[in-house]
Protein backbone atom coordinates (compact mmCIF):
# COMPACT_ATOMS: atom_id res chain seq x y z
CA UNK A 1 0.00 0.00 0.00
CA UNK A 2 1.31 3.56 -0.88
CA UNK A 3 1.92 6.22 1.62
CA UNK A 4 -0.46 8.88 1.55
CA UNK A 5 1.42 12.60 1.47
CA UNK A 6 0.09 16.11 0.36
CA UNK A 7 2.74 17.86 -1.57
CA UNK A 8 2.87 22.03 -1.80
CA UNK A 9 4.26 22.06 -5.04
CA UNK A 10 5.46 25.46 -7.69
CA UNK A 11 3.48 25.95 -10.42
CA UNK A 12 5.53 26.62 -13.54
CA UNK A 13 3.12 29.45 -14.54
CA UNK A 14 3.78 31.37 -10.80
CA UNK A 15 2.18 30.30 -7.61
CA UNK A 16 1.90 27.05 -5.92
CA UNK A 17 -0.08 23.58 -6.01
CA UNK A 18 -1.29 21.88 -3.67
CA UNK A 19 -1.13 17.65 -4.48
CA UNK A 20 -2.37 14.63 -3.24
CA UNK A 21 0.13 11.46 -4.14
CA UNK A 22 -0.65 10.03 -7.34
CA UNK A 23 -3.72 12.90 -8.31
CA UNK A 24 -3.62 14.39 -11.47
CA UNK A 25 -5.48 17.54 -10.73
CA UNK A 26 -4.21 20.03 -7.68
CA UNK A 27 -6.44 20.18 -4.91
CA UNK A 28 -5.30 24.14 -4.91
CA UNK A 29 -3.63 27.22 -6.04
CA UNK A 30 -2.22 29.68 -3.95
CA UNK A 31 -0.53 33.05 -5.11
CA UNK A 32 1.70 32.92 -1.58
CA UNK A 33 3.54 29.62 -0.60
CA UNK A 34 2.30 30.41 3.27
CA UNK A 35 -1.52 30.04 1.71
CA UNK A 36 -0.88 27.00 0.25
CA UNK A 37 1.04 25.23 3.33
CA UNK A 38 -2.15 26.78 5.75
CA UNK A 39 -4.48 24.57 3.68
CA UNK A 40 -2.03 21.49 2.68
CA UNK A 41 -1.55 21.53 6.47
CA UNK A 42 -5.41 21.90 7.22
CA UNK A 43 -5.83 18.78 4.64
CA UNK A 44 -3.05 16.97 5.78
CA UNK A 45 -4.71 16.83 9.04
CA UNK A 46 -8.16 15.49 7.92
CA UNK A 47 -6.66 13.19 6.01
CA UNK A 48 -4.07 11.50 7.81
CA UNK A 49 -1.44 12.35 5.30
CA UNK A 50 2.39 13.55 5.21
CA UNK A 51 2.51 16.68 4.42
CA UNK A 52 5.30 17.38 2.30
CA UNK A 53 6.51 21.05 0.97
CA UNK A 54 9.01 21.53 -1.63
CA UNK A 55 10.79 24.36 -2.78
CA UNK A 56 10.94 27.06 -6.20
CA UNK A 57 13.55 24.32 -7.63
CA UNK A 58 11.15 21.24 -6.40
CA UNK A 59 13.43 19.86 -4.12
CA UNK A 60 12.00 18.83 -0.72
CA UNK A 61 12.61 21.39 2.49
CA UNK A 62 9.51 20.11 4.47
CA UNK A 63 8.44 17.15 5.76
CA UNK A 64 5.22 16.77 8.82
CA UNK A 65 3.38 13.82 9.51
CA UNK A 66 -0.44 14.09 10.37
CA UNK A 67 -1.32 10.42 10.37
CA UNK A 68 0.66 6.99 10.98
CA UNK A 69 3.82 8.04 11.95
CA UNK A 70 6.36 5.34 10.72
CA UNK A 71 9.04 6.29 12.37
CA UNK A 72 8.24 8.29 15.54
CA UNK A 73 10.20 10.68 18.44
CA UNK A 74 11.72 8.55 21.23
CA UNK A 75 10.34 10.03 24.39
Amino acid sequence: MKNKSTHVVPKSSGGWNIKQNGAQRSSGHFDRKQDAIDRAREISRNQNTELVIHNKDGKISQKDSHGNDPFPPIG
